[in-house]
């Protein structure tokens, strides 16, 4: 579906996107600029000028293809259903994955697009806007960071990951001091796009979330997936876009960090995170 040279046109608008909508309002923004969809979850003129600019910019490369944004599932919660029609694509876009820290002027934050084709992610590409990093993959072609190839880095010390808030506090709160021996720092950096890239680097051996939302989580899946490791449901099954959100997700750029991590999670009582 994607042409020679489309990867790097989607690479190109999602850098000139960030330059015209979220670098200049990033620590300008006046208290008007920003309001709460629902109590704790922002959204700010940044994050909707840059939805239009990238969906305008994806009709152009792939016209016809429909986009899901973050911003527009808000108006329209029926449009995630494109998602999951058999042989048909669409494109999944977060155009300011990190809005509370980019409110509050934290410089995490970062912007994500993934291509997906009857069910299944086949182009996922993040950019870390302060520190201009980005990522991209193409299914079955691999995964380059900054135009390198990047392969899952075991880890030289137990794993550390990142994890929602409230699956941090059980783990915490439900491991024994064995179990939690097995693991290292556990954190979040409140930005799944930026959490994804540091898992290529190696910063992190592995995430561990309950909601999955497409636009946060399809591209990095598709990443890890192939940097030769992988993404799974808490029931198993290979991660897919088209999942119900609150179906989990454990991921790692190795096999063996993600068995490990997954057989950690499964000794412990999670009535949290029992799969609905």
């Amino acid at each position: 579906m994607l042409k020679p040279g489309d990867s790097q046109r989607v690479a190109e608008l999602m850098r000139e996107t960030a330059a015209a909508e979220l670098l200049p309002r990033f620590r300008n923004l006046a208290q008007h600029e920003i309001r709460e969809k629902k109590p704790g979850d922002l959204v700010t003129v940044a994050d909707v000028a840059s939805e239009q600019r990238l969906a305008s910019g994806l009709a152009k490369i792939l016209p016809g293809v429909a986009v899901v944004g973050e911003e527009a599932v808000e108006a329209d919660p029926s449009l995630v259903e494109l998602i999951g029609r058999p042989g048909e694509a669409c494109w999944i876009v977060d155009p300011l994955d990190g809005t509370a820290n980019f409110a509050a002027g934290r410089d995490r934050f970062a912007m994500i697009v993934c291509l997906v084709h009857d069910r299944e992610t086949i182009g996922g590409w993040i950019l870390d806007v302060p520190n201009d990093r980005m990522a991209a993959a193409e299914k079955g072609k691999g995964v380059t960071l900054e135009g390198v190839a990047v392969h899952g880095k075991v880890p030289t010390g137990p794993p550390n990951g990142v994890l929602g808030e409230r699956v941090r506090k059980e783990f915490d709160r439900q491991l024994s001091e064995s179990q939690r021996a097995r693991l290292g720092e556990l954190t979040t950096l409140r930005c799944a796009g930026r959490e994804y890239i540091e898992i290529l680097t190696g910063t992190f051996s592995f995430n561990l979330y309950r909601m999955t939302k497409p636009w946060d989580h399809a591209a990095g899946a598709l990443m890890l997936a192939e940097a030769g490791g992988n993404a799974l449901r808490f029931n198993g099954k290979p991660y897919g876009p088209a999942d119900p959100m609150e179906s989990g997700i454990v991921a790692a750029s190795t096999p063996q960090v993600l068995a490990d991590v997954k057989a950690i999670f499964e000794t412990v009582q999670f009535p949290l995170l029992a799969p609905r």
